[in-house]
């Protein structure tokens, strides 16, 4: 990375920008939108005086951590093995930091980890694996021999150096050891202090004591207990505090106070603030269409002072207006139109904040916000590459289906007026969900002149459990429905050139892409199934070779069991029924949605006498990492897609 870049660009608050637009905006290339960012993640140490970040480099197979003095300038580059990939940063002490061993994964945007935990300090030197395999090595026993998933679950800010670290195995029986462990991430020593026999998730107070836990019995369902006292028994928790589910707990300096996302029934999660000892809380935000996305806090370890909503249109609640981070926000806000903003880490003596900004059309961009001097420096740009005015503006959009249900979604496009549609389902189909900021498929798409239909449809996240339950066992049933009563909408408020509609979606959003025309004869012009499912009864066979005994049983209620349902809801055993072109994509190592999936629905078409068009990528999985993989399927989209409902289409 040309880190001249960075730390070039001084700002008083509040920022006055100035967003240019050109005349006439170049399209970007397919190279431009599958490029890798600058950088994948930004934190800021406790002392405030330096950045790490993990950037990627040039070829993409390797990302390496990155420490910037925020004074000079200077920076110090660490690297973690040929071709390793690194994320989720954490800073353990003003030296120390913690990261993880990651993977560039199918249909992500970032490194994703994958549960092992290295170590080290600000000049790359003392690095060390804390949590992970290390085989065995010509006669030389390696140090770790972890088999399983870790993860930082609270950094011990008053101890430097010191970590909770959650660890659950892998391999040691259908309900493993949840396992918590004190660890200095200095030398790597560890001790145990808290096992649960199942899966399990812990709340820490400020001492990094667990004093709530959740856990799930027999039926998958949640089991609430908790530590009333410090050192106490654990004991149910009361339903006057929460009665199904509580997440994102964070313990006021009291160790008895908390803010939490509680959810009592199935409800979408909503804000409270708890009182341990008294067993009471008080709500302080929510909504009842949509669950509470995250919070923003008071500076280094404070309570929060807003939350944020994602599902449907963005949008930001302060619950303590009066905060002084709550008027820097604001202020903040104002030099940024049409993007949102968000406090990102802090100085332990809050005098600087690393800040992001992001919109549908911004990729992010990182700024560092000193308090004292009331200046800001730009820190990086994710794709500074891409330009606004190139870029097609995301609308939030709302329908209700022909059962009565708001659904929410999103639509976009270049300019104004009725345009040829691409409707493009997410996968999941329980759990995911569309959000509005940038998108690299949606964009290219958008910069050719389409419009952009995303549907959360029932099973989405976002909306609580209720919600998606509505979606389990669904997959051909009422989520197509919602797919096809949000293109029906989009038709009659002329977003949509009913004459000119294709589908493309990814995993099940491929699945989608096939079974929708199935559905609707006639609403669709062209089909690009990339990555899909499209034999249900040989999909859940797959599975179960693969899964727990819990997983399976997800698998049942989310999938669905009956044989003739499901086989009715496969493209590839109704592909006499889909009579328009169809482009299928696939990876050849795709373990997700099997190589075989790809072949019978390919052969399927080319019985019932639609050869479609392919694409076959050997060393690519459940969706395409490389750049260049990437970009060749969009030029072979864009041209499939001109050549059935672009401008020259008969």
């Amino acid at each position: 990375m040309n880190t001249q870049r960075m730390l070039s660009r001084t700002l008083a608050a509040p920022l006055l920008l100035v967003f240019a637009a050109s005349a006439a905006a170049q399209v970007p290339t397919p190279e431009d939108f599958t490029k890798r960012s600058e950088a994948w993640e930004v934190s800021l140490s406790p002392s405030g005086q330096h950045i790490a970040m993990t950037v990627p480099t040039a070829d993409g197979l390797e990302s390496r951590l990155e420490v910037v003095d925020v004074a000079t300038g200077k920076s110090q580059i660490l690297r973690f093995g040929p071709q390793q990939h690194v994320s989720d940063i954490v800073w353990t002490a003003d030296d120390q930091l913690v990261v993880s061993r990651a993977e560039m994964k199918p249909l992500k945007t970032r490194p994703e980890s994958r549960g092992e935990l290295y170590s080290t300090d600000i000049k790359g030197k003392n690095q060390d694996v804390l949590f992970g395999f290390v085989p065995d090595h010509e006669g030389k026993r390696g140090k770790r021999n972890d088999h399983g998933w870790s993860t930082i679950a609270k950094v011990l800010v008053n101890e430097p150096g010191m970590a909770l670290v959650d660890f659950t195995c892998w391999d040691c029986g259908p309900e493993p050891d949840t396992v918590i462990f004190r660890v200095n991430t200095r030398t790597g020593e560890r001790k145990e202090i808290e096992r649960d026999d199942k899966l399990a998730s812990y709340a820490f107070d400020q001492t990094g004591e667990a004093r709530l836990r959740t856990s799930w019995d027999d039926n998958d369902e949640p089991v609430l207990d908790y530590r009333r006292s410090k050192g106490g028994d654990w004991e149910p928790l009361p339903k006057s505090i929460a009665g199904r589910l509580i997440s994102s707990v964070r313990f006021d300096k009291d160790n008895n106070t908390a803010y939490a996302l509680i959810s009592d029934h199935l409800e979408p999660a909503q804000v409270y603030k708890i009182d341990l000892q008294a067993g009471t809380r008080t709500k302080l935000a929510g909504s009842p269409d949509v669950e509470v996305n995250g919070f923003m806090y008071n500076g280094f370890g404070g309570m929060p002072f807003a939350v944020t909503y994602n599902a449907s249109k963005p949008s930001l609640q302060y619950i303590d207006p009066g905060s002084e981070w709550a008027k820097l926000h604001t202020s903040l806000m104002k030099s940024f139109p049409g993007e949102m903003l968000s406090f990102n880490s802090f100085s332990r003596d809050d005098s600087k904040v690393l800040f992001s900004v992001w919109s549908d059309r911004d990729a992010g961009s990182y700024y560092l916000y000193d308090r004292t001097s009331g200046r800001a420096q730009k820190i990086i740009d994710y794709k500074p590459w891409l330009k606004t005015e190139a870029l097609g503006q995301t609308r939030p959009i709302e329908f209700t289906t022909r059962d009565g249900k708001k659904i929410f979604g999103f639509y976009t496009a270049q300019g104004s007026g009725t345009k040829p549609l691409i409707v493009m389902p997410h996968g999941g189909p329980v759990g995911p969900y569309d959000t509005w900021g940038f998108d690299s498929d949606v964009q290219f798409l958008a910069s050719r002149g389409y419009g952009v239909l995303q549907i959360n449809f029932r099973g989405s996240g976002g909306r609580g459990e209720e919600f998606e339950r509505e979606g389990w066992s669904q997959w051909g049933g009422t989520i197509q429905n919602d797919i096809t009563d949000g293109v029906k909408w989009a038709i009659q408020n002329k977003l949509a050139d009913q004459s000119r509609i294709c589908i493309f979606g990814a995993s099940y959003g491929g699945y989608s892409a096939l079974m929708q025309p199935i559905l609707n004869p006639g609403m669709y012009k062209c089909a690009i199934g990339y990555v899909g499912v499209y034999d249900l009864p040989q999909n859940r066979k797959d599975w179960s070779r693969s899964n727990s005994n819990r997983g399976n049983r997800v698998n049942d209620r989310v999938h669905g069991s009956d044989p003739e349902v499901l086989a009715g809801w496969s493209p590839a055993l109704r592909a006499g029924e889909v009579k328009i072109p169809v482009f299928l994509v696939h990876g050849s190592d795709d373990r997700t949605a099997g190589l075989n999936q790809y072949k019978e629905m390919l052969a399927a078409l080319n019985a019932a006498g639609n050869k479609p068009q392919t694409m076959l990528v050997a060393g690519e999985g459940h969706g395409f990492v490389k750049p260049e993989n990437r970009a060749d399927l969009y030029r072979k989209m864009e041209a499939f897609l001109a050549q059935y409902i672009g401008p020259g289409a008969k």
